[in-house]
């Protein structure tokens, strides 16, 4: 994934990416499962806050710090 790929995920947004918001649903996913949202500094607490309310928040990394097997 190249800077350019690293477009926050919250609707509207075009800032750049700095985090990796991960998440699961567990009833869809398997335990290990990984999806991600990007996000720029305004707002990773944002999309922490919507994901933790449904359960499906699991971790936030660096960007730089996403595994092939994320997404």
């Amino acid at each position: 994934m190249s800077g350019d790929d690293l477009v926050c995920s919250a609707k509207g947004c075009r800032a750049e990416a700095v985090w990796a918001v991960r998440w699961n649903n567990p009833t869809l996913h398997t335990p290990e499962r990984r999806k991600v949202w990007l996000a720029c500094d305004p707002h990773r607490e944002t999309l922490w806050e919507f994901l933790s309310l449904r359960g499906f928040a699991r971790d936030v990394v660096p960007v730089d710090r996403l595994e092939p097997t994320d997404g």
